[in-house]
């Protein structure tokens, strides 16, 4: 399981929000920038990159954020109002190594099926596609987390799947920001209904224990936020994990 840090951004400054609220978040006296090249200078070589303004459809950051983006030789994988085909060709066309879509994929029934027509002749583009699952209490939340979705979780899971996706992002809104343990029991009965997906957790993950306990499962990844700003978990430690989950890949 490798571990992804993240970086989320609201108004062109690095925030994290607690339980998807934008009413309550906390701002970080560090620059975009400068939060990329301390992940670059101490080896981390993966970013998680959200645009919450992004989320509810307002695209101020997103100028300034992808001057930053293209000077960086680390892997980025970028979330945040992605809502058309077009977007998501040019954003992978332009090297972003994954992109992260959820609220189109949720409210539009014909989206996930021209995504898959879209990239079906293109080597390796649907590995590039995260499909986003935000979820309170097991319904699915969208739109900055503002909406629900009467889809079931599992049939969304099982439609993504048979349209040839496979990467899933999915975020407990309850652990997210609190620091209080990953939701490892959402992750079970994901992996338990579908074995074959490649799962990102996210959310709630406090300290180096957390990721412990998540490595038990068959987690591909995590992405980790606030514990990061909040020295709870140190850059080095990421650093030295990832080296060991690499080599046993």
């Amino acid at each position: 399981m490798y571990i992804i840090p993240a970086i989320d951004i609201l108004d062109g400054k690095v925030v994290r929000l607690r339980e998807g609220d934008y009413n309550q978040k906390t701002e970080y006296d560090v620059s975009i920038a400068e939060m990329i090249e301390k992940y670059r200078s101490n080896g981390t070589d993966f970013i998680h990159i959200i645009d919450l303004n992004g989320a509810k459809g307002d695209f101020s950051n997103q100028k300034s954020l992808f001057e930053i983006i293209k000077k960086t030789e680390m892997k980025v994988q970028y979330g945040g109002g992605i809502r058309t085909i077009e977007q998501v060709t040019n954003l992978l066309d332009a090297g972003i190594h994954r992109v992260i879509v959820g609220t189109q994929a949720i409210t539009n029934p014909d989206f996930l099926q021209q995504l898959s027509e879209a990239f079906a002749k293109k080597d390796n583009y649907a590995n590039r596609i995260v499909i986003a699952i935000d979820v309170l209490d097991e319904v699915i939340k969208y739109s900055g987390w503002m909406e629900s979705s009467p889809i079931k979780l599992m049939d969304y899971v099982d439609k993504c799947l048979a349209l040839g996706f496979f990467r899933f992002l999915c975020t407990d809104i309850s652990k997210d920001g609190k620091l209080g343990g990953a939701a490892i029991e959402l992750y079970k009965k994901l992996l338990e209904h579908s074995p074959m997906i490649k799962l990102i957790a996210s959310g709630g993950v406090s300290s180096m224990e957390d990721i412990d306990e998540l490595a038990k499962y068959p987690i591909r990844s995590v992405v980790v936020g606030k514990a990061i700003y909040e020295d709870r978990i140190t850059i080095e430690e990421i650093k030295e994990w990832n080296l060991k989950a690499l080599s046993s890949i």
